[in-house]
């Protein structure tokens, strides 16, 4: 008697080895052993006659070097899903060799079950303000896969997330499956960068796929929190000259102009911003002043006249930050860019018709310095000699640098120079010459 040990339902991994049982129990001499996959038809799969034959009507199939009897298949493909029947013919001659062998057959029919594990996960969101709307698909696996959430905190440390709203579908795809799961979740007010992971679990073939998206608030360098009336409520605020050498930075929004942030009078500048690292991407707002804001990660800036301060807000749905841009004028005398000196043709005709208003009040100061200084010296030399406007003296008058007085914090003031040489004056007229 033979009996054969097998197993009802095999499984295998798409790709890898797949083993189908059917070994003999107690061991006897082969006459023949065949292997069939049950179809429409019988589809000879493998046949081993000891004597002569050993053939692989299957490339891909052999005998396994477990027990001679079972058979393995590698690579395995999704088509070798199904029924498959081990046909054993021994020779048995019930213990009694002086009698002729006798040819037994044995027959066992087992099912093969071929698992895909998913070929593909794809993660999507949509955002409003703070809320998150989260799509994970996995695609092509066999059976359908389980999907969950997990987090990241900054530190390293992974949670599932629990409570989630979610809806989940599992549509066929041919013989595979695709499963999708939809979840809502609301970021933390406090949360600058959020590290959400879609995690993708198929126990039949041990795979663990993880889909990670980071959702990364825009960041500036020394950021300051202020209030600005046009959106009521703090936010981030700093200088772009603040980001030198920090070009590094994770999520850091980087303002560049073109031609430059110091260009000449009348020139037109092109500003431009980005926040590499950011996710989702920002969306950015121009203004100056009270104008209206343009949306838009480029502001064109037509024929800048004076120094001028620009921001821009970058947002999204973990945050957001404004950056002052100073554009400035390179060149402080702007009366070289009127018409005539732009067009580059000069009349000849133009210096000569009159003084402009300029002239005119330069010409006005002048004359009224003039009398001024005249008024002075009177007055000084009618103080020096009392009554008389000139020292009968024939001594060289002292004069005084109408300039340097003020400055000349050394010397005695003049009130009391003046006095000294008047009574000096008087005295030597009294006294006798000799």
């Amino acid at each position: 008697t033979v009996d054969l040990k097998y197993d009802d339902v095999s499984y295998a991994t798409v790709h890898q080895s797949a083993f189908l049982r059917c070994g003999m129990m107690p061991v006897q001499p082969i006459k023949e052993l065949w292997w069939f996959k049950i179809g429409a038809s019988e589809e000879r799969v493998y046949y081993y006659d000891p004597t002569s034959v050993d053939a692989a009507l299957m490339k891909r199939a052999r005998r396994s070097n477990r027990d001679n009897t079972s058979l393995e298949i590698y690579p395995t493909q999704l088509s070798d899903e199904g029924e498959y029947k081990c046909r054993i013919v021994v020779w048995d001659n019930t213990g009694n060799s002086t009698e002729p062998s006798v040819p037994i057959s044995k027959e066992a029919r087992m099912m093969l079950k071929v698992n895909v594990p998913p070929e593909k996960v794809e993660i999507t969101h949509l955002t409003s303000g703070r809320n998150l709307s989260l799509r994970c698909k996995s695609e092509g696996a066999k059976p359908p896969a389980d999907i969950l959430w997990t987090k990241t905190s900054p530190d390293g440390v992974e949670t599932e997330i629990p409570d989630l709203a979610k809806t989940r579908e599992i549509e066929p795809a041919g013989e595979l499956y695709d499963t999708a799961e939809q979840i809502f979740y609301q970021l933390e007010e406090n949360e600058m960068i959020a590290k959400i992971s879609c995690v993708v679990r198929h126990h039949n073939t041990n795979t663990t796929i993880y889909k990670n998206i980071t959702f990364v608030s825009p960041a500036i360098q020394n950021a300051l929190k202020v209030t600005i009336q046009r959106f009521a409520e703090p936010v981030l605020y700093s200088s772009i000259e603040n980001q030198d050498g920090q070009d590094n930075k994770a999520g850091l929004v980087k303002i560049s102009a073109d031609p430059g942030f110091k260009v000449p009078y009348n020139t037109s500048v092109t500003l431009k911003a980005a926040a590499p690292g950011v996710f989702p991407e920002p969306r950015y707002l121009w203004w100056v002043g009270d104008q209206t804001g343009i949306a838009g990660r480029e502001l064109r800036i037509d024929n800048l006249e004076e120094d001028k301060s620009y921001y821009v807000l970058a947002e999204n749905p973990l945050g957001r930050v404004v950056l002052e841009v100073p554009v400035h004028i390179t060149i402080s005398d702007y009366s070289q860019w009127n018409d005539s000196s732009r067009d580059g043709d000069v009349n000849e005709g133009d210096t000569t018709e009159g003084l402009d208003t300029g002239a005119i009040i330069g010409i006005v100061i002048g004359a009224l310095i003039a009398v001024f200084f005249i008024g002075f010296a009177v007055w000084y030399w009618t103080i020096r000699d009392g009554t008389q406007v000139f020292s009968p003296k024939k001594e060289k008058p002292h004069t005084i640098d109408e300039e340097t007085v003020p400055f000349r914090s050394t010397e005695k003031p003049l009130l009391r120079t003046i006095s000294t040489q008047t009574l000096e004056g008087r005295r030597s007229r009294r006294e006798p010459s000799i």
